[in-house]
């Protein structure tokens, strides 16, 4: 079983969907990756409501998938970017699976 990348942005006042578009085209366009597996958007919630905070959830078949995946023109295009519309940099983590399906 594969690694899951898990991303969390936090968009600035008044950017939310400005980011969201970003990472929507991120979406269109990482899927058609041969080796991408999985690249779903979602926006945290709390009980309250929505939470403003979009996540990406990654997979990949392989570590060279996901070095191609950073190599891509839109992938470096959107990073170069995004930082002026976030209020704290972006936070990534690698999910190493214990005991998932």
């Amino acid at each position: 079983m594969q690694n899951l990348v898990f991303v969390r942005f936090f968009p600035k006042e008044g950017a939310f969907a400005s980011v969201k578009a970003m990472l929507e085209n991120m979406v269109v366009n990482s899927r058609t990756e041969p080796g991408c597996q999985i690249y779903d958007l979602y926006e945290a919630t709390t009980p309250e409501g929505t939470g403003g905070v979009l996540c990406l959830v990654e997979r990949y078949a392989d570590d060279e998938a996901l070095l191609a995946h950073r190599a891509t023109d839109y992938y470096k295009d959107y990073r170069a970017t995004i930082m002026d519309f976030l209020a704290q940099p972006i936070e990534v983590n690698i999910l190493v699976p214990i005991d998932a399906l």
